[in-house]
């Protein structure tokens, strides 16, 4: 077995520093690049000069096509919606990182501050539902960033989405965390009736000082539980994924997450091990040392005992769960406390697709029913 030997990160003196607000503590270049830039001091700045916090831009832009296909064995979804790229969130264990790199843009800061909104995705997702080959199959809109990250309150282009979703009565299902989501009850309710939605919120921790590091833009964790709580209430059914477990950093609040989800009324649950593709493993090496030096790389040992000894496996049906010791010490925790809270693995039902109507071109008479 090949092992990677990385340098102890945690002792390194030359880290970034904390960018309040922000996940990643820096921007480097994506793997595609050819030029890297450096920063040299010319003797203008003075040291006690604060770093400019990089501020927030979207792009916006027409997308060709809007629904993504996958055939991965370890999703419960085959088509999948991405309203945005980059997310504001800025969770530094966001697999989708990467993707970044593919815009010429970093992994690091780029990637939760240059966004890019799909304006006409609405537009699009109609067009594309109306295809004579196209099959019904549930689509989740957050399957790369978040569809309700804090940029949707102005462009409300998921609103947009689910309102086609809603006209065709396609089903859908909703990964996210943030509790923008309770907005669009008025949708999601009537939806929930005939079994077309699903929504799941992602808990990390139930610590906000931690999730204000690790995740700083998504809401608070008690907000997350909150949002889960109201959903339900509203006759829409909302579970909890764990996601992503952090060895050593988050694992301990997993019992704890699941009990909290189940008192607020979560059907389901699901859990993930955190992935580090990438660029994004020397991002993540960045935060341990800044945030936890003492535990770092301790915990990047963990992480490669349950990737074969990598930082990263990228193999269906490990790629979520990981494999060795800890592994399965967390689904056995995982299994355990699901049955204690009497709260179902997984999603719980199906969706109903056979409510489906493809949408008829527009007609220069108008339409009479």
């Amino acid at each position: 077995m090949r092992r990677e030997r990385t340098p102890d990160y945690a002792n390194r003196l030359d880290v970034p520093m904390r960018i309040k607000g922000r996940g990643a503590p820096s921007n480097p270049e994506g793997r595609f690049e050819s030029l890297t830039a450096t920063r040299e001091d010319d003797g203008w700045e003075r040291e006690t000069e604060p770093e400019p916090r990089p501020e927030t831009t979207v792009t916006e832009e027409r997308a060709r096509t809007i629904i993504s296909h996958n055939e991965s064995p370890d999703i419960a979804f085959t088509h999948s919606i991405n309203a945005y790229r980059g997310c504001e969130h800025g969770c530094i264990y966001c697999y989708a990182r990467p993707s970044h790199s593919y815009l010429n843009l970093s992994p690091g800061i780029d990637f939760e501050t240059r966004l890019f909104a799909k304006t006409n995705a609405a537009e699009q997702l109609r067009k594309e539902l109306a295809k004579p080959n196209y099959v019904c199959s549930p689509i989740n809109l957050g399957a790369n960033t978040d569809p309700y990250q804090p940029i949707e309150r102005r462009y409300r282009i998921v609103r947009s989405i689910i309102e086609v979703l809603a006209e065709h009565r396609h089903p859908f299902t909703i990964i996210t965390k943030n509790a923008l989501v309770e907005r669009d009850i008025d949708l999601l309710t009537p939806l929930a009736r005939d079994n077309l939605v699903h929504v799941f919120v992602s808990v990390t921790s139930l610590d906000n000082r931690l999730a204000s590091t690790l995740e700083p833009r998504a809401s608070a964790p008690h907000r997350r539980l909150k949002a889960i709580e109201t959903l339900n209430a509203a006759g829409v059914p909302c579970g909890v994924m764990v996601a992503p477990i952090i060895p050593m950093v988050t694992d301990k609040y997993l019992e704890k997450i699941l009990e909290s989800a189940a008192q607020a009324g979560a059907p389901a649950a699901g859990y993930t091990i955190v992935r580090l593709p990438y660029e994004l493993k020397n991002l993540f090496r960045e935060w341990l040392a800044l945030h936890v030096p003492e535990r770092a790389d301790h915990v990047m040992s963990l992480i490669r005992q349950m990737r074969g000894g990598r930082d990263n496996d990228p193999n269906f049906g490990s790629r979520m769960r990981g494999e060795g010791e800890f592994a399965e010490l967390i689904r056995q925790r995982f299994q355990l406390a699901c049955r204690k809270y009497a709260i179902s693995r997984g999603r719980p039902v199906q969706l109903d697709t056979s409510l489906f109507r493809v949408p008829r071109a527009a007609s220069p008479q108008g339409e009479l029913f």
